[in-house]
């Protein structure tokens, strides 16, 4: 197994391959599952709520486009009758997008969260990848396993003398993916330009998060392939803590109704 770290986008010279797509739209599904608590008088009790929509990545000219599908929003899921507490995850909106310039190494987010939009702008970061000779053929792609490793944070919530408490906790998450070695574009649902191919399959925060591409398209939409602009324009730091803010003022305001940002 050989370790390999990308440091730029350039490199996406992985292997002679007769027939490359350098252009296209892949469509994936993903799957997501999240804990719920809810306590009913007696004690908190958890359950698993589990999530499924599509997304679409538009790719070309080293650049790429991340959205979820139209009338593919997820339904979210009331509490039960009864219920004195619900902890759960805050989803995205409809106009989220996520823009790559492989090139130039920059990512431009346009991010809802509540009734905001923020247009969140970050450099692509490196990856710390470990590449296996394992295969598998994707939708008639051969793709390549690569794992690595990342710190995620969770938001811990616990009742102590009736007063509810709420803790971010960080943990090691093993993430997987395979990628397409006759895709030489970084595209990819998250972790974009880390690989030298295209994500095909992705899965993360220890298997809560999974992505399978279910379809794959030789023409992008081009016109799709743009820098959002619509929102307040903050960079990764200030977009986080504008977030973390808005979560504890909804927080204290509804005992009942908890939320977190994971």
């Amino acid at each position: 197994m050989n370790k390999l770290t990308f440091s730029c986008i350039g490199m996406l010279t992985f292997a002679t391959i007769q027939a490359q797509q350098k252009e296209g739209k892949i469509i994936y599904q993903r799957t997501v599952q999240r804990q719920m608590i809810l306590d009913r008088g007696n004690g908190p009790e958890s359950s698993v709520q589990k999530m499924v929509n599509k997304f679409e990545v538009d790719f070309a000219n080293n650049k790429m486009m991340l959205k979820q599908q139209e009338d593919d929003m997820p339904e979210e899921e009331p509490a039960p009758a009864g219920d004195h507490l619900m902890i759960r995850t805050f989803g995205g909106g409809a106009d989220d997008a996520t823009y790559c310039d492989f090139q130039n190494a920059r990512k431009v987010q346009q991010q809802e969260f509540f009734d905001k939009t923020f247009v969140i702008t970050d450099s692509i970061k490196a990856g710390n990848w470990k590449l296996s000779n394992e295969t598998k053929s994707i939708l008639g792609h051969v793709c390549q396993k690569a794992t690595t490793q990342e710190i995620v944070k969770h938001m811990k919530m616990s009742m102590d003398n009736g007063k509810m408490e709420r803790n971010e906790v960080e943990d090691t998450s093993v993430v997987t993916a395979w990628f397409a070695t006759d895709i030489p574009v970084p595209a990819a649902p998250e972790m974009q330009g880390q690989l030298p191919g295209a994500m095909l399959e992705l899965e993360n925060d220890n298997g809560r998060t999974v992505y399978v591409a279910i379809e794959i398209s030789p023409k992008a939409d081009l016109s799709a392939i743009k820098e959002p602009a619509k929102g307040k324009k903050v960079t990764a730091a200030e977009f986080v803590a504008e977030r973390n803010k808005m979560i504890e003022e909804i927080n204290n305001r509804n005992g009942n109704f908890r939320i977190s940002a994971d």
